[in-house]
């Protein structure tokens, strides 16, 4: 299994991260406030904010060439499932129910611990000023690593004719991807902000927008190396099926409010594959 002490030739932060546009070795600074603030803002209005050319272009190389030696190790996570993340109908709803309705999605994921510890996704995941930036973007006074070893740090693909069905994130408050590599065409990423609410499931106007009535449908533009985070969780999301011999290749990255956090294990055999790490 691989770890996350960085070897030698791993690549610093400030070779990383866009440090001229993004500021995060200067916390304390005016220019670091102010971007954090406005994308806190862009965040809260729209429930997605894209930070564009975060990573630098060569640590963006060297993440999707390890990725690419890693490859054959991604699960294929392709399957049925409503916009909830279930496989299975619920016999006792409606037909047209949001949890009835089934899409087909495809993913290629490769976890945490298939990548290797000097992968530039990482050296940013991990570091400090990267957390506290997520975190005054995000509102919450403190963030923290997750400790799964599967699930703090992935990379998902998508080939010719794999996508994302609509769907919501279902635990976490906000979701972080960055895109590393676009495909050739398709592989559009389209939100419809607040679908639902905290304490309402608002299921007809999620059944209006699973089956394709939304006029609150935004395609979000992502270009190489932009930072994304949004409110998944109250949000359908998909990513439109991907065309051409190019992958799509996003990382994505998974915070906490509370130090320690290991996942289920039944959500790890879902998404990954397997329920516990890769032998050495």
């Amino acid at each position: 299994m691989t770890t996350n002490t960085q070897t030698p030739e791993a690549l610093t932060p400030d070779q990383v991260i866009n440090l001229d546009a993004y500021p995060l070795h200067q916390p304390e600074s005016e220019s670091f406030a102010r971007i954090a603030a406005q994308a806190k803002a862009e965040l809260d209005t729209k429930q997605y904010v894209v930070l564009p050319n975060f990573i630098r272009p060569e640590a963006r190389r060297q993440a999707v060439a390890q990725i690419g030696t890693v490859l054959p190790a991604a699960n294929h996570n392709a399957s049925t499932r409503n916009c909830y993340l279930q496989r299975r109908k619920d016999p006792t709803l409606p037909d047209d129910h949001p949890r009835n309705i089934l899409f087909p999605a495809s993913t290629w994921m490769l976890a945490a611990d298939r990548l290797p510890a000097d992968n530039p996704l990482k050296t940013m995941y991990y570091w400090d000023n990267m957390i506290d930036f997520v975190g005054r973007i995000v509102g919450t006074e403190q963030l923290y690593a997750n400790d799964d070893p599967m699930q703090p740090v992935n990379a998902v693909c998508y080939k010719d004719g794999d996508q994302s069905a609509w769907h919501f994130d279902s635990v976490n408050a906000f979701t972080m991807t960055l895109m590393l590599q676009a495909p050739e065409s398709g592989g559009r990423f389209e939100i419809i902000p607040n679908t639902r609410r905290d304490d309402d499931e608002c299921i007809d106007r999620v059944r209006q927008a699973v089956q394709g009535d939304s006029a609150d449908c935004v395609e979000v533009a992502r270009e190489e190396g932009a930072l994304c985070i949004f409110r998944g969780c109250n949000s359908l999301h998909r990513v439109s099926p991907v065309a051409g011999d190019r992958m799509r290749i996003m990382g994505v990255f998974v915070y906490e409010k509370e130090p320690g956090v290991i996942g289920d294990p039944e959500v790890n055999e879902t998404v990954y594959g397997r329920a516990t790490a890769a032998a050495e």
